[in-house]
């Protein structure tokens, strides 16, 4: 038997208790953050991350055991859909709790418990090694794309340098022609 935690209840029974932490567990996966209190956010946290847990793994089995927890079936599909495998490359840390100061009413101390964004997570050690060999075999490829398309361009340049050459050296000769033309008519009206 597992020992229980020590401790209030969360003001009520071990029953309510479970009860409580499910519906919030519940409204955490629907709306992707909650605000309750402090004690509530921290003893949710640890129950939250064991559902995505299961939810990452996404069989049977898991999904059994997760809809003994909570029992509303969208809710637990959209786990095992969108929740799970959004997290699947991060080891843990689903949620972040943040503190907001306290409640007008009862000067409870709360809080916003929210599902963190999935980014890249950090690779392990062993992983990282790879990624980055990875990156430098893709930088190397790129540099050799960049190197081919370098000449390339500078052809291209050197097509339009010489047919720009070939139009000047076309309309030189016609140029000059007309120009010996105009200097014979000039000396032919001389003579």
């Amino acid at each position: 038997m597992p020992t229980p935690t020590k401790g209030p209840r969360l003001g009520a029974g071990p029953a309510h208790e479970r009860l409580m932490l499910a519906n919030l567990a519940t409204s955490l996966f629907q709306h992707g953050r909650i605000k309750t209190t402090e004690a509530k956010a921290k003893r949710l946290r640890p129950y939250a991350e064991k559902l995505i847990t299961l939810g990452k793994r996404g069989d049977l089995h898991a999904r059994r055991l997760v809809l003994t927890k909570i029992t509303d079936k969208a809710v637990v599909h959209e786990l095992f859909t969108e929740i799970g495998p959004r997290y699947e490359n991060r080891p843990g840390g689903y949620t972040r709790i943040t503190k907001i100061g306290p409640r007008k009413g009862d000067n409870a101390p709360m809080a916003v418990i929210e599902l963190v964004e999935a980014g890249p997570a950090t690779p392990p050690a062993a992983t990282r090694r790879a990624a980055e060999e990875e990156g430098e075999q893709t930088t190397a490829a790129t540099s050799e794309t960049a190197e081919q398309e370098v000449p390339a361009q500078e052809q291209a340049q050197g097509a339009e340098e010489a047919t720009a050459a070939a139009d000047d050296t076309a309309e030189a000769p016609a140029e000059a022609q007309e120009s010996t033309d105009a200097k014979d008519e000039d000396s032919g009206e001389k003579k």
